[in-house]
């Protein structure tokens, strides 16, 4: 597995209670903000239930 940076590029208002705490769980929260993780099955699984809120980069 590898690095990948995700960064939040839509806001979490208007979104249900799961979508918000999975964007938290992730270490994000504010639009704009950036995180640098292990690109495990568990992250990989969260990003794809908030990719419509992300954007996703190999590091």
């Amino acid at each position: 597995m590898g690095l990948i940076k995700i960064t939040q590029i839509k806001s979490t208002i208007d979104r249900n209670k799961r979508q918000k705490e999975t964007i938290k769980a992730l270490g994000l929260g504010k639009i704009n903000r950036s995180v640098e993780v292990e690109a495990t099955p568990q992250i990989l699984g969260m990003i794809g239930k908030v990719q419509h809120l992300l954007k996703v980069e190999d590091k």
